[in-house]
């Protein structure tokens, strides 16, 4: 786990027990039709005539603080279904349709609207239907201020088609896309070190504000990688959210494979350098907290590479598939 993370408060070694006690409860809730385990980017439903449900559920967690400060509510909507799309289409799955669960301290329905708007540009780049949600007031329970979100994607997938550890090999080709900045991950870290004085700062190096920076919303890369997992390019697909480069990738790697990727083969935005350095983090930290400017790594063959490369904008070979285990960084 990231030192530095631990130290702003979120303890991810408890997060994983609790998985751990959770996986073992939920396997008293199983029906024949499920497929797959614990632990995937989406859960998986057969539909018994070849065909997959995909479904995955997250929310946008600390970047809300950001949001409330500022006021600026209209971009959050898209980081939360971006954090659920994109999971499903790391198995090959087109997203159909989004449900979203809004809680508030008080109902300002002006504000409901605003953060509505974005999920509803959320689904329209992903491609799927906002189907339904539900708005819950909490006063007491929660500050008059203060609210949460959490969303819900299904997505389909024909099992033949399916992406995974299953369909990597040895020698394969890692390409990352690029993100286009902290996405919703590592913010309770970035608390820490950017105060809301700081929000109206522009440090030279990233040229706009720290508002501006913190709110840019995830990148939505299900129109990329969709097309590509259906002309079968892609062999798993790996979402960096939460525990970065370093407990991402391993997750769509087979027993016996690791892989290595070498720094300096993509641009890392310079907001992880003002980072880096308010927060006195190590270069492990940083790759275990944050996506470091790569928000979605894809696993392919190499004679496949040069087509992804040619599809996915912004995308560069950053490493590839070798025998061992975990992710090197070079």
């Amino acid at each position: 786990m990231s030192e530095a993370y631990r130290s702003s408060g979120v303890d991810t070694e408890a997060a994983a027990k609790a998985v751990t006690l959770i996986a073992d409860l939920a396997a008293r809730a199983r029906r024949p039709e499920v497929a797959g385990d614990v632990g995937g980017f989406a859960g998986l439903f057969s539909l018994g005539d070849g065909r997959l449900l995909a479904a995955a559920t997250d929310g946008v967690g600390t970047k809300l603080e950001f949001a409330r400060i500022t006021g600026r509510l209209d971009t959050v909507g898209i980081d939360l279904v971006a954090m659920c799309a994109d999971d499903v289409v790391c198995t090959g799955a087109e997203p159909l349709f989004f449900l979203d669960y809004l809680a508030v301290g008080r109902v300002v329905p002006e504000q409901v609207a605003s953060i509505v708007e974005g999920i509803v540009e959320g689904c329209r780049l992903a491609g799927c239907a906002l189907l339904g949600g539900e708005t819950a007031e909490h006063p007491v329970v929660m500050a008059d201020d203060r609210f949460d979100l959490a969303g819900f994607c299904v997505g389909i997938v024909d099992e033949a088609d399916l992406l995974g550890p299953h369909r990597v090999r040895e020698g394969d080709v890692v390409i990352g896309l690029p993100s286009t900045g902290l996405h919703a991950n590592g913010f309770s870290l970035v608390r820490t070190v950017v105060t809301p004085d700081d929000l109206a700062v522009a440090p030279p190096a990233i040229g706009r504000t720290f508002a501006d920076e913190l709110l840019e919303p995830c990148r939505i890369y299900v129109p990329e990688v969709l097309p590509l997992c259906r002309d079968r390019l892609v062999h798993a697909a790996a979402h960096i959210t939460g525990g970065g480069l370093l407990e991402n990738v391993p997750r769509v790697l087979p027993a016996g494979l690791g892989a290595r990727i070498e720094r300096g083969t993509w641009m890392e935005p310079a907001i992880f350098d003002e980072i880096h350095r308010r927060a006195d983090a190590g270069d492990a930290d940083m790759f275990a907290t944050f996506n470091m400017g790569i928000g979605m790594v894809l696993v392919t063959g190499p004679d496949q590479t040069d087509a992804v490369l040619s599809r996915a904008a912004g995308s560069t070979r950053i490493g590839e598939v070798i025998p061992g285990s975990g992710l090197r960084i070079d």
